[in-house]
């Protein structure tokens, strides 16, 4: 079976300094569909390095990187970017959400970038099942002001669903959450693994960590595999 998600020998080196320092290590990472990976390390390691590499945002400066088994490792900036719109969902610890939309019409944005167009009611369809998958379909007419911040980020979570991603990459979701709300936003990324998406979330949380399928420590640019408890 062809892995969703292979990297193989990633090498990052940041540039720009005295002495050139090397982020990533020669990274080789597998992702199945409907797989849930943490990836934790201490600041600094390189964790959100290996996400941009991951969401094509940043390009390694040596290794491949196969998704679905077709070599994305040099693509121009035009193809990466119609690859993210259409293949990637990203949650951040900040929801990026804009204060002057509903819930509802944050969701439709990310329908509205890159997704071509797209009869209203079908929009409005999706958006609705994208929140209703997060378990907020009730507050689509709510303003961010109004919501907790867990209602914030799952607001986020289901703009990165909507687009119906096979790839959804977190990072750090729950830093900016108390344990009770950071809790169901991990639930609500984990059943995106039960419809095939695959999941890949970079945390400090060792207890988020553990109920992913796999856990990955990053040490000095190196990936190391850990079994879990």
């Amino acid at each position: 079976m062809t892995a969703l998600i292979e990297l193989t020998g990633i090498t990052k080196v940041l540039k720009g300094q005295q002495q050139p320092r090397t982020i990533l290590d020669g990274v080789d990472l597998t992702v199945q569909a409907g797989e849930s990976v943490a990836i934790v390390g201490r600041s600094g390691s390189g964790k959100s390095t290996l996400l941009s590499v991951l969401g094509l945002f940043d390009r390694p400066d040596e290794g491949s990187y196969l998704l679905a088994g077709q070599d994305i490792s040099r693509l121009p900036e035009r193809k990466a970017a119609k690859l993210r719109s259409s293949h990637f969902g990203f949650v951040f610890q900040r929801f990026f959400l804009l204060k002057h939309l509903t819930a509802a019409q944050n969701v439709s944005m990310a329908l509205v970038n890159g997704q071509g167009w797209l009869p209203r009611r079908e929009r409005r369809a999706r958006v609705l099942q994208a929140l209703d998958q997060v378990g907020i379909a009730h507050l689509a007419k709510n303003r961010p002001a109004r919501m907790s911040g867990g209602e914030q980020q799952r607001v986020a979570i289901a703009r990165a669903l909507v687009r119906d991603p096979v790839v959804l990459l977190a990072d750090e979701p729950t830093g900016a959450l108390d344990t009770e709300t950071g809790t169901a936003v991990i639930d609500a990324l984990l059943a995106a693994t039960t419809r095939g998406c695959g999941l890949v979330l970079v945390t400090h949380d060792r207890d988020h960590a553990a109920r992913m399928g796999r856990t990955l420590d990053l040490v000095d640019g190196v990936l190391t595999e850990r079994v879990n408890a």
